[in-house]
């Protein structure tokens, strides 16, 4: 018997041990991601690919990474900023934890800005990070089609196969852009007082301050104002940065003095400018709540109103609280996303379980699209939108043919 009971002993301890080695070597495998990237194509007959800017400041790098993940697709790319009120230490950081995803690495389209910006809330210096944000983007990559600026306290509502799939039928040339040429109070709180934004010329964290005088509401080109978040089109940034008329820089000038400048900066030049104003789609896809009367910033949003976000159709919500249970909401239901992992999408083609990654191996094809069910109501919003183009009666009036109408 005590011979029978070591051979068993024996017998199972082995067993065992193959089966361990056996697991590990299956997840090695499952986990371990193709050599090369596939191939990413792009063009007129493939999907659309976005260029994705996203910022925060201070103690930001975690929220950052989790949204890139949240909107991560090797098609697309992706410019991270921490301003400068956040330590060397945490951009090191959100770097490295961007490498260290498989897919990032192999295809390389995230960078980290190493010398960041101030973002001074109420100054211009919002925008000169932004216009400073597409030029690199469009130095590293000619591919992308839309620039959607996106900030920590976002997140998405759909998947980017969803958001490739509504924007497939759009005219590339069209820029989602919620304006408005009413400035009601705004007119004389923001845009006739004149501001210095020190986050253009000092080195150190500093708020605007005001000149003791206004100035007149320009009369040589008409002011428009609206939402900062947008989605633009590469030809209309092209022309903001290298612009072949002058209009792109008189309105720079002019609104380096401008209180949040980022709600009126691109909304008056493509308004301005004869060859672009008629590709305005008066709208930003995105999901907010203000409060009444509307305050700074829309209110926190939470697990209260995820129904209301998930029916709304818009691409984008804001505004998120640190680590709000209605994110991890957002991730299981709509992203059917695995923590610190990408959204799967039909570009993945890894096995999916709870201890491995799907999209930590893809197939030859990465171009492929697989919409999920919010990518109709998606659909339905930007069609509403596109609608409203075509009839021409929402976009880039003036406030007396606003009246009129």
């Amino acid at each position: 018997m005590g011979v029978e009971r070591k051979w068993l002993f024996t017998l199972f301890t082995a067993a065992f041990l193959s089966f361990i080695i056996l697991m590990f070597s299956s997840l090695s495998c499952f986990n371990s991601p193709v050599p090369f990237p596939s191939s990413v194509h792009y063009g007129p007959h493939y999907p659309p690919a976005f260029a994705y800017f996203i910022s925060g400041g201070n103690r930001d790098g975690d929220r950052i990474f989790r949204l890139l993940l949240a909107v991560y697709h090797p098609r697309n790319r992706y410019l991270l900023h921490l301003g400068l009120d956040a330590r060397d230490e945490e951009r090191q950081k959100l770097a490295a934890a961007a490498m260290s995803v498989p897919v990032i690495r192999a295809f390389g389209n995230v960078d980290v800005v190493g010398k960041a910006g101030y973002m001074t809330y109420l100054g211009s210096s919002n925008v000169a990070v932004t216009l400073r944000a597409a030029s690199v983007m469009m130095k590293l990559d000619a591919g992308w089609n839309w620039f959607v600026t996106l900030s920590a306290r976002d997140y998405p509502l759909v998947t980017q196969d969803d958001l490739s799939h509504a924007f497939s039928s759009v005219r590339r040339d069209l820029n989602f852009i919620d304006h408005t040429s009413d400035l009601g109070w705004k007119e004389k709180d923001r845009f006739q007082p004149i501001i210095v934004d020190p986050g253009l010329y000092l080195a150190r964290r500093s708020q605007i301050f005001l000149a003791t005088q206004k100035r007149d509401t320009p009369d040589a080109f008409n002011l428009f104002t609206g939402s900062p978040w947008v989605i633009l089109s590469r030809s209309f940034l092209e022309y903001c940065i290298f612009g072949w008329d002058n209009l792109p820089r008189t309105l720079l000038m002019y609104f380096t003095n401008v209180k949040l400048s980022q709600e009126g900066y691109f909304h008056s030049v493509i308004c301005n400018a004869p060859e672009f104003k008629n590709t305005t789609v008066n709208g930003d896809l995105r999901y907010m709540i203000w409060d009444n009367p509307p305050k700074m910033e829309p209110l926190f949003l939470n697990v209260s109103v995820y129904d209301q976000m998930a029916e709304s159709g818009a691409a984008f919500a804001r505004q998120f609280e640190v680590g709000d249970q209605v994110l991890d909401m957002i991730d299981k239901k709509i992203l059917k996303r695995g923590r610190n992992q990408a959204v799967p999408g039909g570009w993945c083609s890894g096995w999916r379980s709870w201890w491995v990654d799907p999209c930590s191996q893809w197939g030859d094809d990465v171009n492929i699209l697989k919409p999920g069910p919010q990518a109709k109501k998606l659909k339905e919003s930007v069609s509403s939108l596109l609608d409203d183009w075509s009839s021409h009666t929402n976009q880039c009036l003036i406030t007396s043919e606003e009246t009129e109408d």
